[in-house]
């Protein structure tokens, strides 16, 4: 009997053994190969394709301290846990605050929840939890040099500082975001560029410019600066006249890019569903554009334009509208009224990218055009893929590649809008509808079991 029972006792260790070895190999595995889905429609519990993008890409080792009580904990590591899973260069550490007060004061932290983001001597606050503002600290810290994009003035155009439809309050706080230095560039008063601007955007001018803003503008790029044109259709209608600016399209045909007196109007289901607006989403193969399959860009009033290369340029086609679009050359009727038997039908070209060739080793200069300034206003920003396009073209103009991508995106707001004849027909389902279907259902039992 004393045998059978140091069998047992020593298969039943045996077997816990065994099991306690499985179970621990099976968690280091999974600690290992940490693996998680997410089954919301718009991915938000996941990394967007750029913290993806970049996180991976990591050449250098960077450290997150995360510093906060161990209640907190908790929901840092729900997100900073997704950052360690994609590159082995980057490390998390969570530091209590309140039990090392000594060491969070030699660190400069004074309030809890604070992120900060090191990589040798650089070091960056995030200004929050989000993926958008942990990514942006991480960005500062790569990148290490500020980058400006400069908005010109003097010609009419939009107005960073306007908060209403027609705007560009929005896109500001967007490239801001992005880790850009926002300014301003009055080319009526100015003979060259100021160095400082990293890229230059055109915003919709509705006068001609000088000859000597051209010039500048011509020489900047030729000398290797980068610019964003973004020019309307030349309207001559009461409410909405745009000059044809000849002298800044003449350069720009030096170039290789034809823009077109012509607006772009798309009247098929899609587009009348934005009031004639044009979708565009035949997308080229151009870094600016790669990535963004799936996502549209939606376009009100835009001309449409030509690209080829020269001698001098390397010219590329972004995208195009739908072929249902028409391009309508008289732009002195307030109405749209495509004809199609005499106007043009798409798709058409939407924008077009550019190098120019300086002769000097990494100094080309860039450029890209679109025949449309409102896309990016604030009444038409957060549609679709207009703002990933605008950051985008920032993005490959200022040589930062890395950037291309899709960025992270707030919540979608999925809550259902009922009109008042809709809640009414839920009130009277709710409150007489089902109680009625029961007490029929109990009365015709009652009858049934007499």
């Amino acid at each position: 009997m004393n045998a059978r029972q140091k069998q047992y006792s020593l298969y039943s260790t045996f077997y816990v053994v065994v099991i306690i070895a499985v179970l621990g190999v099976a968690n280091y595995l999974a600690n290992k190969n940490n693996k998680t889905f997410d089954t919301t429609s718009n991915k938000r519990y996941s990394l967007s394709d750029q913290t993806i993008k970049i996180v991976k890409g990591l050449s250098k080792d960077v450290q997150i301290t995360y510093w906060d009580n161990q209640e907190g904990f908790g929901a840092a590591k729900d997100v900073l846990n997704q950052y360690t899973t994609l590159s082995s260069k980057l490390k998390v550490e969570y530091v209590d605050a309140i039990k090392k007060p000594a060491l969070a004061r030699a660190a400069g932290i004074t309030n809890l929840g604070t992120i900060i983001v090191e990589s040798g001597p650089k070091r960056e606050e995030a200004k929050g939890m989000s993926e958008e503002q942990i990514t942006s600290a991480l960005v500062r810290v790569l990148k290490g040099t500020e980058r400006s994009v400069c908005f010109a003035q003097g010609g009419g155009e939009k107005e960073l500082d306007k908060s209403a439809r027609d705007g560009y309050t929005a896109i500001k706080e967007m490239v801001e975001r992005d880790n850009y230095k926002v300014d301003r560039v009055n080319l009526l008063e100015t003979s060259e560029i100021p160095g400082k601007c990293t890229v230059l955007v055109i915003p919709g001018p509705k006068f001609d410019y000088p000859a000597a803003s051209v010039e500048s503008l011509k020489k900047h790029v030729e000398s290797g600066g980068k610019v964003l044109f973004m020019l309307d259709p030349p309207f001559n209608v009461a409410k909405m006249k745009i000059s044809e600016n000849k002298l800044l399209v003449d350069v720009l045909g030096g170039w290789g890019v034809t823009l077109n007196k012509d607006l772009v109007v798309d009247l098929s289901r899609v587009g009348q569903m934005m009031g004639g607006a044009v979708l565009a989403n035949k997308y080229e193969s151009h870094p600016v554009v790669r990535e963004m399959a799936g996502r549209p860009v939606v376009m009100a009033f835009p001309r449409s334009l030509e690209g080829k290369s020269t001698d001098k340029t390397t010219v590329e086609k972004l995208f195009s509208s739908l072929s249902s679009s028409f391009a309508l050359t008289d732009l002195s009727k307030a109405e749209i009224d495509p004809n199609p038997e005499k106007d043009k039908r798409g798709p058409f070209t939407m924008s077009v990218a550019g190098s120019y060739k300086t002769g000097q080793e990494n100094k080309d200069g860039r450029f890209v055009v679109v025949g449309n300034s409102s896309f990016i206003d604030n009444g038409n920003i957060q549609l679709y893929g207009n703002s990933d396009l605008f950051l985008n073209m920032l993005a490959w103009l200022s040589a930062d590649e890395d950037l291309i991508s899709i960025r992270p995106k707030d919540p979608e707001d999925r809550r259902i809008q009922l009109d008042q004849g809709q809640m009414n027909t839920v009130i009277a389902i709710s409150q007489f509808g089902l109680p009625l279907i029961a007490l029929g259902a109990g009365v015709w039992i009652w009858r049934k079991r007499r």
